[in-house]
């Protein structure tokens, strides 16, 4: 069997349509839809039930799932592992929102490359859909984000809740005009955001990525929620001043990994975030303390 077919397989079964998986795949809808009737050929049955609600899995869909991921999987980990040097036992791949790449994830490698030197690490960026599909499709071995999505032999496990606060350049600036740059946080964020703020007018800037958002206000002045691990600096430092009175909007970090891989490269990886997540967590606590006093 092509691995191609499997991988198409499991794009459409992440995206729920063909259309989606023919955008991720970088390939026509045509062509999704021709490796997916030879998949069923092969199998000899029907995988998805077609619809204009999408591309649901047929009982006979759902079995071959598991199938699928583990031979994306396996030759993912082949060709990773082929192109190892001899220094290294394994190979795993992590993709993190980018925000957490600043200041947590890259305490997480050093603290790899401490404990199991001897696994190679592949570091990627990505948000939620990306990460929920990538975990799906067996591209990557564990997704650090905010807002997971429920997926089928996939744990969505909490390892620290992100405190974020609104954050201005300036004391004398009234943050509610047209230099708040509102972040794309995830929904959680803005469900909470619209919660509290329901008549703030978010329309002038938005932007997707807090970095941006930071290196705008530090050429533009105005302001923005940030959490507050990256920020502490800053305000010790008086460039970033918190605004009197805002509330805290508080997001719970997530990592993402298959229940049926039990390698030990991977246990190890998730005992390092849960170790370093709760250190973060209590981190945060005692800044909440500090506030209150």
């Amino acid at each position: 069997m092509d691995i191609e077919f499997a991988r198409t397989f499991l794009a459409v079964t992440a995206a729920g349509n063909f259309v989606g998986a023919a955008a991720k795949l970088h390939v026509t809808q045509s062509t999704v839809s021709a490796r997916i009737k030879t998949l069923e050929q092969q199998l000899g049955t029907p995988l998805f039930r077609r619809g204009r609600g999408g591309a649901e899995l047929t009982a006979a869909g759902r079995r071959f799932l598991r199938h699928a991921k583990v031979m994306v999987r396996t030759y993912e980990q082949a060709r990773h592992d082929v192109g190892l040097s001899s220094g290294f036992s394994a190979g795993l791949t992590l993709r993190g929102r980018i925000a957490l790449w600043d200041g947590f994830l890259p305490k997480w490698v050093q603290w790899m490359r401490q404990t199991a030197p001897d696994i190679s690490l592949r570091l990627e960026i990505g948000f939620e859909e990306g990460i929920m599909q990538g975990m799906v499709q067996g591209d990557i071995d564990i997704g650090v984000m905010y807002t997971p999505q429920s997926r089928p032999a996939i744990a969505a496990e909490y390892i620290f809740g992100e405190s974020l606060v609104l954050m201005t350049s300036s004391r004398d600036r009234h943050w509610q005009d047209s230099s708040y740059l509102h972040i794309d946080w995830g929904p959680e964020f803005l469900a909470q955001f619209s919660a509290r703020f329901p008549d703030v007018d978010t329309s002038a800037q938005r932007v997707n990525i807090g970095w941006l958002a930071m290196q705008l206000i530090n050429n533009q002045g105005g302001s923005a929620y940030f959490p507050v691990r990256l920020v502490r600096n800053l305000i010790q430092s008086e460039q970033l001043f918190p605004v009197e009175d805002s509330p805290l909007i508080t997001l719970p970090v997530y990592m993402v990994y298959p229940l049926d891989r039990q390698e030990a490269h991977i246990t190890t990886a998730i005992k390092g975030l849960r170790e370093l997540g709760a250190e973060e967590d209590l981190r945060q606590s005692l800044d909440d303390l500090s506030s209150a006093s």
